[in-house]
């Protein structure tokens, strides 16, 4: 598990400062007017817009262009898609399991886009619910290190109904029940300690150790999926440990 997600940790910081900055924005955007539709343009009578707004702004979107999603979402302004979230499955090299969430308004060009990636690159798609039983939603909130250990933040959290916090080298990870993810946001916000994210995410109850060259393979899986506008979010159910990590970071 700490594989998987130390290496999306890293991924996400080099994609806020690399070529892909403009797709990870889009995303990043696209979270806002989907939040803002399902649950009203008031951030603060909204958890989910919050959060979604918090990771834009930590990722630099422009405020102009959150405000402008926020405003489209929530019928406040003329423009918004209609977007539908649809998750596909499949398997990567190495036997590792992939749930592939998109947020689309062309299910179509989607469902094309997924498979093309798969082909590709040494995946194949697999039925719905052949690999879903494999994660577990959760509510994951990424802190930043700065002067804290891990004790501060468990200390804060802890009554709140955080499960887990998992040390990633830079920041903490801290995992709950998805349904606790508010509490523990809001526990953190009220001892003082910054975050940069908190959503619902996938995580696996079991995962697969990777071989530096399956590492590759899979790793290279991920970015051609990533890399289509429908994709939201790619989670895999591979280990990897810090040695192979740091050597394809080199």
């Amino acid at each position: 598990m700490s594989g998987h997600s130390k290496w999306a940790t890293t991924k996400h910081k080099k994609a806020v400062i690399d070529a892909k900055r403009g797709k990870l924005f889009a995303k990043l955007i696209k979270n806002i007017e989907v939040a803002a539709r399902t649950g009203g343009p008031d951030p603060d009578g909204n958890p989910t817009l919050y959060d979604a707004i918090q990771k834009a702004r930590k990722s630099s979107v422009p405020i102009d262009n959150i405000e402008r999603a926020r405003k489209r979402g929530g019928g406040l302004e003329a423009g918004g898609a209609d977007w539908q979230t649809i998750m596909y499955e499949g398997y990567a090299p190495g036997g590792v399991a992939v749930l592939i969430e998109c947020l689309t308004d062309n299910r179509n060009r989607a469902a094309s886009d997924v498979r093309v990636a798969m082909t590709r690159n040494g995946g194949s798609m697999a039925d719905p619910g052949s690999v879903s039983y494999m994660f577990n939603r959760k509510g994951v909130v990424i802190v930043p290190k700065a002067s804290l250990t891990e004790d501060d933040v468990l200390m804060a959290v802890l009554e709140a109904g955080a499960e887990e916090v998992n040390d990633l080298g830079e920041s903490f990870e801290v995992v709950s029940e998805a349904s606790d993810m508010i509490p523990v946001r809001t526990a953190l916000q009220d001892a003082g300690i910054d975050y940069d994210s908190a959503e619902s995410s996938f995580l696996p109850t079991i995962s697969v150790p990777l071989d530096e060259e399956n590492a590759k393979r899979v790793f290279r899986l991920i970015d051609a999926l990533e890399d289509s506008d429908d994709v939201q979010n790619v989670y895999a159910n591979f280990d990897v440990s810090d040695e192979i990590l740091a050597k394809l970071d080199a």
